[in-house]
């Protein structure tokens, strides 16, 4: 079930009243069923491995909970840590696997047949195996004590407004929120009810129109010239910010109705003045998840800058390959790490200074987008070929007069009219990221008269309806994190 789905419209009324309506003592119960079904609603068989990853995780916790030897404890987690990225190499990995090993034999010589594994990838794996590593891990540190109760653990677990795409969220500050009563507050309602409606406008008006002209050129990146192919990167990076943003917006909303507090999980990434801060800016409970469990136990920047610099790139090789398997992702994930290398580099050998002119500053901005953008080709490109091919053409074939061929722009799939609602709405998006801290749209509309307040919603809800892309291809435009 996905947010953009009239199932979903009808789901989520539905189950937020009767939590309501529930006695306290049984709402954790129904978040645990109600998750469990909406998961069920992609596939059911999977529930399976769902539920195996909660009882592993739930059990590793109580036997940890209940002390011992640090040898001891620290093979339980191993074990749970192990089990869960087997599950992850089973379903995600094992055909990069076969298929790199083939080619490894190939090279040498070797004849191999050709093995492929039809098990179909269960949709959010990443983010609740993650979720639940980062539990036990917590645990085994004594960061948190491990939940006794089974009931709260699974709802923790599989919350559905975060489950199949995050934000991955810590037991410290979701399962501690399971344990406590969340009264109906009005306020929050209203104000999940905004996020959720600005998700549902990055989301239908800006991402699902641009993926018309992304997945054209991309899909067919031949029969175009460079400039087209740097036109779609560029439009991607937007495509993918507004997706996923759109799907945590939605999450973050959901959840707020229902008395809940996710963590947030971006912030304006494409204002960043450096790779490391867009880092810190785009899919934060990613990369905090990261840092916490795996750059920081590697030893951080704690032992001198060559080891700095080799976590740097072991933990974002490892960032790209948790997005799928194609060596495409880690080749992204390489080059985040490597331009983080190099920023580093040359901030010790030009210190900034304190003070930041705003050409300086914008300046600092477009270069960082440029390097994210180049990285975004290797990220949407089908195999690592086609991303390096893709560039060749951008050297050999790029001519600016193209653009105003009308044959070849009318096979981008959108009209006139499509490209004036995109560009209006672009616009919008970077007034909100650029004026975040000064407009405050939500807590302004929430303060407005009732009557003014409901005007405006309605005003929203219905642009986004008569403005909203509904294309031939919008019942496959899922959310795109929704792969991993």
């Amino acid at each position: 079930m996905e947010f953009n789905t009239l199932t979903f419209m009808i789901f989520f009324p539905v189950i937020t009243v009767v939590y309501y309506l529930c006695p306290s003592k049984w709402r954790t119960a129904w978040i645990m069923a109600t998750s469990w079904f909406f998961y069920m609603c992609w596939n059911y068989k999977y529930i399976v491995l769902l539920l195996f990853m909660t009882v592993l995780s739930y059990g590793t916790g109580i036997a940890l909970s209940h002390g011992g030897r640090k040898e001891k404890r620290k093979r339980l987690t191993a074990l749970c840590i192990v089990c869960g990225l087997g599950v992850l190499f089973l379903f995600k990995y094992l055909n990069l696997f076969l298929s790199t090993l083939s080619s490894l034999a190939g090279l040498l010589g070797l004849s191999t047949g050709s093995f492929v594994s039809n098990l179909l990838l269960p949709v959010g794996i990443s983010f609740y195996v993650f979720q639940t590593m980062g539990y036990v891990i917590d645990v085994y540190r004594g960061d948190v004590e491990a939940e006794k109760n089974f009931v709260r653990y699974a709802a923790f677990v599989a919350f559905f407004p975060q489950l199949v795409a995050g934000p991955i969220e810590r037991s410290r500050n979701l399962l501690r929120q399971m344990r406590e009563e969340h009264p109906l507050h009005p306020e929050g309602c209203i104000s999940g009810f905004i996020q959720m409606l600005w998700g549902y406008f990055q989301k239908v008006m800006i991402a699902d129109r641009i993926a018309v002209v992304v997945t054209a050129v991309y899909d067919n990146y031949p029969s175009y010239s460079g400039v087209y192919i740097v036109a779609a990167t560029v439009l991607f990076a937007f495509q993918i910010y507004c997706d996923f943003d759109g799907y945590t917006n939605i999450a973050i909303g959901a959840a707020k109705i229902m008395g809940f507090d996710l963590m947030k999980n971006f912030d304006a990434p494409y204002l960043s003045e450096s790779v490391g801060q867009f880092w810190r800016r785009w899919h934060i409970s990613l990369s905090t998840w990261f840092r916490d469990y795996l750059y920081i136990p590697l030893g951080g920047n704690r032992k001198g800058t060559a080891v700095r610099y080799r976590n740097l790139m072991i933990t974002f090789l490892c960032s790209g390959l948790w997005h799928g398997a194609n060596w495409t992702y880690v080749l992204w994930g390489g080059l985040h790490g490597l331009f983080q290398i190099i920023e580093d580099g040359c901030s010790r050998l030009f210190p900034r200074k304190e003070r930041q002119t705003a050409l300086w500053k914008a300046l600092r901005i477009f270069i960082t987008f440029c390097a994210v953008d180049f990285a975004w080709l290797f990220f949407r490109a089908g195999s690592v070929g086609d991303a390096f091919r893709m560039l060749s053409q951008v050297f050999t074939r790029f001519r600016f007069t193209d653009l105003l061929n009308r044959e070849m722009a009318i096979t981008l799939g959108l009209t006139v009219k499509d490209i004036l609602v995109l560009s209006v709405s672009l616009l919008v998006l970077f007034c909100s990221d650029l004026l975040k801290d000064r407009l405050k749209v939500k807590e302004r509309i929430a303060g407005l008269p009732v009557a003014f307040r409901f005007a405006v919603l309605y005003g929203i809800i219905f642009t986004i309806l008569i403005f909203g892309y509904y294309g031939p291809q919008y019942d496959a435009s899922q959310f795109i994190y929704f792969q991993f």
